[in-house]
């Protein structure tokens, strides 16, 4: 498949995705169910204790992989592309302080601050795949709109709540429409460094998450050790912690990229 034909349709399937995102559904509202989960112990005076403190991964992740693309990024990222690298780390230690602040008092208020962080991390993360898939110059215009049209779809769904009619549709389309896209490209594509295999393997986490998440309830009945939400923290903090072994290899590896 020629290059140009491969473009196209990345064009045409994100089109026809943002279409039945918008054309096919009414104005979706936050579902008041989505703030009660079942692990909400208290220990050591912190509320819903565990949904809080699984959030400290997050923290480790963003933190190393900000060190590491200071300390290695030339040596492990395409020239061009490590405020990408940056943009994903910054989201993911950023979330680990907006979610553990959501999940001590769960509200749509405090909702609005875990959301932010991840729509950091979600730019990141596409324009990181489009620069190292497709084009480094095309990844590095796609960055700021990504982090604006994220802010965006936040500040609006709050917006629209505060009305009375709440629309997650714009953040819904931030959150899944790079994960749908994603293995488009890892199976269009070649990567211009390393492999794509890490890729999927994030993908696997997050989709693992995402389940966890769904199974909250069901997983804590099962003699109350943890909660399918922990769990579903914990898993997500896999998917930046992958990347963050990728890149270590890169450089262990000594696959080195000049500018």
């Amino acid at each position: 498949m020629s290059p140009e034909l491969r473009n196209s349709l990345l064009i045409v399937v994100t089109i026809g995705l943002l279409a039945a995102g918008f054309g096919l559904s009414s104005p979706i509202p936050q579902d008041p169910a989505y703030h009660r989960f079942a692990d909400t112990r208290t220990l050591l005076s912190v509320h819903n204790f565990w949904n809080v403190v699984s959030n400290f991964p997050f923290l480790v992740v963003g933190l190393i992989g900000l060190v590491s693309i200071s300390s290695h990024g030339p040596r492990t990222c395409l020239p061009g592309l490590q405020s990408a690298y940056v943009v994903f780390f910054s989201g993911i230690f950023l979330t680990a302080f907006g979610s553990a602040y959501y999940h001590l008092d769960p509200a749509n208020g405090p909702l609005v601050w875990d959301r932010l962080p991840m729509t950091i991390g979600f730019a990141g993360l596409f324009s990181i795949i489009v620069g190292e898939f497709i084009s480094v110059p095309g990844a590095r215009r796609l960055l700021i709109p990504l982090l604006l049209i994220g802010y965006a779809s936040v500040e609006y769904w709050a917006f629209t709540e505060s009305r009375g009619v709440g629309d997650l549709r714009p953040y819904a389309v931030v959150q899944f429409l790079p994960m749908l896209l994603i293995p488009f490209i890892l199976l269009s594509r070649e990567p211009e460094i390393g492999t794509a295999k890490y890729y999927w393997l994030m993908l696997l986490f997050y989709a693992l998450a995402k389940l966890f998440e769904q199974l909250d309830a069901a997983i804590f009945a099962v003699g109350e050790l943890i909660s399918g939400h922990s769990l579903k923290h914990l898993f997500a903090a896999m998917t930046p912690a992958t990347l963050l072994y990728a890149l270590h290899v890169r450089h262990s590896s000594g696959a080195s990229v000049h500018e």
